[in-house]
């Protein structure tokens, strides 16, 4: 048994630091320290610096925290201020793992439920953004929009503090591990342009554009005439400000639309859609592929960049905090179920790129920056939307990293008669 640093005399707190010792004393190493309402501590095992501290806030926290013990109960306490993670965030999320993963018999399981029972069923405050209430069948075009809007419409101004000077909400491509945001999201545009091989006068749809990053850019670098949809008017407006400051008005424009009333019968050269696909759901991925070929001319390309699920992972048991408060609705696939309905879609799949270490470098970037703009968050929105992005964007990042979740860009040509009208090698996407 590893002694306190300090004498324990209230009940809650030995039984909170016995719970803690017999449920977490196997995990090694153990490079966090935990510290308690009262000031006890739980220092790291010997020769472990503490990468990070969870500072238990209650009498009650562990209760909820462990009872049941689900990806959930864990998030919503951290949410609610049961414990704070001060320091590097990271280290929790192999923390994590190890409890939920691991194999207990059923009487380890009783025992650990009887010690948590010990402590008080105490309430705590829940302010702040609570859990999506979506209404309506799931992926109508009104609830939809609720699920979007649940996530997006939090505030510009929040989203400024982290992303890069363009705002792009999707992941960047690096050339090296220690490059700047600003200069990667620029690269990851100025790829996605190439991989369209997009040429002056073409028109271009962006599906699910966010705030007008990559319309902006395939206007004024490229010179096409690009439209970008989305279903958040926060972002439909700022994007068009920064068209009209950017001199691209009547080159570009951001409507507020869904994809399902996009109706152009003259096409579109190019189809583009970043980052949008994981709202989609997996019943209506047909519908969607067959709108997007519909609204592709012969002979051109349809770049779709979307994160997908690992084909081996298990599925979730029950609600998960991404559902609740992230991406309600949101399903992420496997990239095989991806390309299978886009090729019975008649789509020809000309190039498959996984960017899963971009992202995750992407992720570390925005989670740094946002930890860093804390108050200024707080003051943009509330403690617990801080902590629902710091959570999910530092959880995505391990995600990412673990192999659970990769990103996909993903090249779809529409040939006429046979011909894709492509080069035979990628050596321009390169140049």
């Amino acid at each position: 048994m590893v002694k306190a640093s300090v004498k324990v005399e209230d009940q809650a707190a030995q039984t909170s630091l016995r719970f803690l010792q017999a449920a977490l004393g196997e995990y090694h190493p153990r490079n966090f320290a935990v510290e308690l309402w009262d000031g006890t501590r739980w220092e790291p095992e010997a020769g472990q610096p503490a990468r990070c501290i969870l500072r238990i806030k209650r009498p009650g926290a562990l209760r909820r925290m462990f009872l049941p013990a689900t990806e959930l109960a864990l998030a919503e306490a951290y949410l609610y201020d049961d414990f704070d993670i001060e320091g590097e965030i990271y280290p929790i999320f192999d923390l994590a793992d190890w409890f939920l993963e691991r194999k207990i018999s059923r009487s380890q399981q009783l025992r650990y439920a009887r010690e948590l029972l010990k402590l008080p069923a105490d309430g705590r405050p829940q302010d702040g953004r609570q859990a999506a209430q979506l209404s309506g069948s799931a992926h109508s075009q009104e609830r939809d929009r609720q699920a979007v809007t649940y996530h997006y419409d939090v505030s510009n101004d929040f989203y400024r503090l982290y992303l890069d000077e363009r705002m792009v909400y999707s992941c960047a491509y690096f050339a090296a591990p220690d490059e700047d945001l600003d200069t990667a999201q620029a690269r990851k545009l100025d790829y996605i342009c190439r991989k369209l091989r997009l040429r002056p006068g073409e028109r271009l749809l962006d599906i699910g554009c966010g705030w007008g990053g990559l319309v902006i850019h395939a206007a004024q670098r490229y010179g096409v005439e690009a439209l970008g949809i989305t279903l958040s008017r926060p972002q439909a407006e700022l994007a068009n400000e920064r068209i009209a400051a950017a001199g691209l008005v009547g080159r570009a424009r951001v409507e507020v639309r869904d994809y399902r009333d996009v109706d152009e019968p003259a096409g579109y050269d190019k189809l583009v859609s970043v980052g949008m696909f994981e709202h989609v759901g997996e019943k209506l991925l047909p519908e969607y592929f067959a709108r997007a070929y519909g609204l592709l001319k012969a002979g051109g390309v349809f770049l779709n960049h979307g994160i997908a699920c690992n084909a081996n992972a298990p599925a979730a048991k029950g609600p998960t905090f991404s559902d609740r408060y992230v991406f309600p609705d949101g399903e992420l696939v496997p990239i095989s179920t991806t390309l299978r309905v886009a090729e019975k879609s008649n789509f020809e799949v000309r190039d498959v790129e996984s960017l899963r270490e971009h992202y995750a470098l992407t992720l570390r970037h925005w989670v740094r920056r946002l930890e860093a703009q804390h108050a200024q968050a707080v003051q943009y929105t509330d403690e617990v939307t801080y902590r629902v992005w710091r959570l999910f964007m530092s959880g995505s990042a391990h995600g990412f990293e673990a192999g659970r979740l990769n990103v996909y860009q993903t090249l779809l040509a529409k040939p006429e008669r046979g011909r894709s009208g492509l080069p035979l090698t990628r050596a321009d996407w390169y140049a």
